[in-house]
């Protein structure tokens, strides 16, 4: 089963986004766990989260990802910033607990020029501090682009994070496609090759979800600017080799294209197409 869906809105609850998913001809989403731009949490409304458990059973949905807002920092250079990251990622995992089958994506943040072996410290702090055994959700490491003093944007320094948790069997990775052509894999040209390369550094069994995106800039930019399918550098054809590419096709794809809800409808029959016709 292809399992495709969008980033979508939580503003008017739960089964309101599985619905306005099946809409765009979705069975899965991603949504932010809370205010992207703060630290405002929804008010638990239980009724609404066993709607959607419900819904999604009903119209066959693949795992849901829950994303962490882009303000968390858990290497930050300030100890009330990484606090905040720390209580703020505590708090989501303890709610996520609610609806069984999630998963939790977050980025590793930026260790602000205290360089690199210390953000990566920081982090795996962080990690050891909210994971829990028992726990019903697997937690994503995203690799970003490399933008400023981001950490992740190496395999190595993803494999380095997971290394030092405890509870490694929680982890998992989400890779997002122009992040890691911006961050100068090539993934037009040798996909093959960096499946290899990622499965060899990490494993590819620790590879549990994909941010699909185009890229505006070429590879090796390292400035994370998304673009529509088959409008960047990547292009259509590169795109179509990874939703159809023989170790990728079990994994979940979210896209988080520069679009609105029939921007994305258009995009999920496109690559439901190239698909089928594969």
């Amino acid at each position: 089963m292809f399992i495709i869906g969008s980033h979508l809105s939580i503003s008017k609850g739960y089964l309101h986004m599985g619905k306005e998913a099946t809409s765009i001809g979705a069975n899965t989403f991603q949504y932010f766990t809370r205010n992207p731009r703060g630290g405002s949490m929804r008010a638990l409304d239980m009724d609404d989260i066993n709607a959607l458990a419900t819904y999604m059973k009903e119209h066959n949905f693949g795992p849901v990802l829950a994303h962490a807002p882009y303000t968390y920092n858990p290497c930050a250079a300030k100890d009330d910033l990484r606090n905040f990251a720390k209580q703020a990622m505590a708090e989501d995992l303890e709610r996520l607990e609610l609806i069984p089958g999630q998963m939790y994506n977050f980025h590793p943040g930026s260790h602000v020029k205290q360089g690199l072996d210390q953000g990566i410290e920081y982090i795996v702090q962080c990690l050891n501090e909210i994971l829990f055994s028992g726990m019903k959700t697997k937690v994503l490491l995203e690799v970003m682009a490399g933008k400023g003093t981001e950490v992740g944007s190496k395999f190595e320094e993803i494999a380095r994070i997971i290394d030092g948790v405890k509870l490694k069997e929680y982890m998992g990775v989400c890779i997002d496609t122009c992040h890691i052509h911006e961050g100068d894999y090539d993934v037009v040209n040798d996909l093959d090759g960096v499946l290899d390369e990622f499965d060899s550094i990490v494993g590819l069994e620790r590879l549990h979800a994909i941010h699909l995106n185009d890229s505006k800039n070429p590879r090796g930019a390292h400035k994370d600017r998304h673009e529509k399918i088959g409008e960047g550098h990547i292009g259509i054809d590169a795109i179509a080799r990874i939703v159809t590419h023989p170790k990728l096709t079990h994994l979940p794809f979210y896209l988080e294209t520069p679009n609105e809800l029939d921007g994305y409808a258009k995009e999920i029959a496109l690559l439901r197409s190239i698909v089928e016709s594969a």
